[in-house]
């Protein structure tokens, strides 16, 4: 009954420090590119140690410079195996003011906080 106890206690207190050191979701690399009339698509990539469905990047979202979010992209389930991941986000207008924007990631423990991702918007 003792070496139960350790192993399970051992056990907890792994998959606990993997929860905890996950660290913060980072955007590695965007690009953007002019679809349409003030419309764009993104691609970015996101570096995140999933550990599972408690501790994953979630999301990511475009900004303007004032802070105001023009599109998101929700990312539904952990991407252990694939780091970094790239996906893409379509059908963003932005008003021809801006003339940049920010892409930065969400994980589910830490919230926004990692590594964001600068873009110059083309003409």
């Amino acid at each position: 009954m003792k070496i139960n106890t350790y192993v399970f206690t051992l056990l907890l207190l792994n998959s606990l420090m993997g929860y905890v050191y996950a660290g913060e979701a980072d955007v590695v690399d965007a690009s953007a590119s002019k679809t349409g009339t003030d419309i764009y698509s993104f691609s970015v990539t996101v570096q995140h140690d999933d550990t599972g469905w408690d501790h994953y990047a979630n999301q990511w979202e475009v900004v303007d410079p004032q802070g105001k979010v023009l599109g998101t992209r929700v990312l539904l389930h952990p991407h252990v195996g694939e780091q970094p991941f790239t996906r893409s986000l379509s059908g963003v207008r932005i008003s021809p003011e801006v003339k940049s924007v920010t892409i930065r990631a969400h994980d589910l423990v830490h919230g926004y906080g990692g590594k964001s991702f600068t873009l110059k918007l083309a003409d």
